[in-house]
């Protein structure tokens, strides 16, 4: 079997997206659990576009969103990865680290050991200086995976393209910096 990862853990896999990946990436995105923190459940449509976004930016940037497997079963568990801010909340253009995993794949450290791994990435294979995160001020699992993996927590901000009105409006932006 070639290993086709762009970089990996000792559990986890970080690749390039396949055509298989988009029917579970597809039930991920359709489950209320996963898309809690979201304005909305995805159809395998939205679903296969947002592939198809994160696909691009790949293509322009050498990063992105990478589709995470379990290397041991070469099971498809979700995303984790780097990409670039391109709202404005006062740090636009940054670099962003992020993930979204399948509820079946939660509680077993991979979204804490797959955003370790991308720090790591982004400081010496990008050679990034600063990483952001942000997630919505109640979502309090991902705030600790943020804690977990040293970002310290820099401010709370209205997301811009949340509806005023939206529970969902209020973030919560955290930051690592390299030395």
């Amino acid at each position: 079997m070639t290993n086709d990862y762009v970089f990996e853990t000792e559990r986890l896999g970080f690749r390039r997206w396949k055509p298989s990946d988009r029917v579970a990436f597809a039930l991920m995105n359709a489950n209320p659990d996963v898309m809690e923190f979201f304005p909305k459940t995805l159809t395998r449509e939205e679903s296969d576009e947002l592939v198809d976004r994160i696909e691009d930016h790949i293509e322009r940037t050498g990063y992105g969103l990478w589709a995470v497997e379990v290397k041991g079963n070469r099971t498809f568990i979700g995303l984790i990865g780097l990409l670039k801010v391109d709202f404005d909340a006062g740090f636009q253009g940054a670099i962003e680290i992020g993930w979204r995993l399948g509820k079946e794949h939660w509680h077993h450290g991979y979204a804490t050991e797959g955003a370790t791994a991308c720090l790591v990435y982004g400081a010496g294979v990008l050679k990034l200086n600063e990483i952001y995160s942000f997630t919505l001020l109640t979502n309090t699992p991902s705030e600790a995976v943020m804690k977990r993996i040293g970002m310290k927590k820099v401010k709370e901000f209205d997301h811009p393209r949340v509806e005023d009105e939206s529970p969902l409006k209020r973030h919560v932006l955290y930051k690592w910096e390299g030395k």
